[in-house]
């Protein structure tokens, strides 16, 4: 693992500079064959070096036999120039090194990312250190498991919106942030996340707080326009969601559900159990549940 995000990184930051891209699944594929060839004939495990994938391109190599080339000079000098590089200090060997890997080095990225996003600079600022400090294999570790956490974190809190309707349009924009339309008998909410076993419980908790905070309310829609995938823990959280407004009186309604989502629910009961219905547009399910609304208290 470690040898494939080495070499994936060092060859998008070279595909970069040469406006190119590079297929990471192309490059396990060719690592993967190359250490097999490795095993098989007693050779090294094969990765792609930094370093010496810097001091190649800072060469001005252009195509695949520059590895070839390469490969021959290191065996013309393994054979021949041993005695004359043998008393060469490792310093002398560690410059040439440091000052090809130099050109890779951004630090205005640590800056970058304090402005953006503070987790990801500490993410990133644990993964240098450790890694100066313990070895790549340790940092590059640290770092992997780092994301994953705030991974979870992140997606564990979804941001959940309560919108309502610009004026005028058929937009549904956060209420905070916007002057928009809303009735107090139907709460709208947009989730920005996919619902899975981490964030299920922090959605059902949002809901039912809001609920219990309008007396007036009779509809509840979840606008699922970001929602790409509903696991089976999410399912049955939504369930408990809408058995719980249905003992309160309220309906839960579902909007802009996309497709494959909605093809997973029809092979449940959810959709059957729903005390709602599932609207093509957060609209049409806004307009619809204010004139029933209308009609119910006339």
């Amino acid at each position: 693992m470690i040898g494939f995000v080495e070499s994936v990184s060092v060859a998008q930051t070279l595909a970069a500079r040469k406006r190119q891209r590079i297929v990471p699944d192309q490059e396990l594929v060719g690592l993967g064959a190359a250490n097999i060839a490795a095993a098989i004939s007693g050779g090294y495990p094969v990765t792609g070096g930094l370093s010496r994938s810097v001091v190649n391109y800072d060469s001005g190599a252009q195509t695949p036999a520059a590895g070839a080339m390469t490969a021959i000079g290191i065996l013309f000098a393994a054979l021949f120039l041993t005695p004359l590089l043998y008393f060469l200090p490792k310093a002398t060997l560690a410059a040439i090194i440091v000052v090809a890997v130099l050109s890779l080095l951004d630090f205005s990225t640590l800056r970058k990312t304090w402005s953006y996003s503070k987790p990801d600079f500490i993410a990133v600022t644990v993964t240098i250190l450790i890694t100066l400090g313990f070895g790549v294999k340790v940092g590059v570790t640290t770092g992997v498991v780092l994301s994953i956490v705030l991974y979870l974190y992140r997606t564990s809190r979804p941001h959940v919106a309560e919108v309502g309707r610009v004026p005028g349009t058929e937009h549904f924009r956060n209420i905070h942030r916007h002057c928009v339309e809303t009735t107090p008998e139907i709460l709208s909410i947009r989730i920005d996340e996919s619902l899975y076993f981490a964030n299920t419980r922090y959605l059902e908790d949002y809901i039912l707080d809001r609920v219990n905070r309008n007396d007036e309310l009779r509809h509840v829609i979840l606008m699922c326009s970001a929602v790409n995938e509903i696991d089976m823990s999410a399912l049955e959280s939504l369930e408990a969601i809408n058995l719980r407004l249905k003992s309160l009186g309220i309906k839960l309604h579902m909007s802009e559900v996309k497709g494959p989502v909605t093809d997973r629910l029809a092979r449940t009961n959810f959709l059957d159990e729903m005390t709602g219905e599932v609207f093509l547009s957060q609209n049409d399910a806004y307009c619809r549940l204010k004139i029933d609304g209308h009609k119910q208290r006339r």
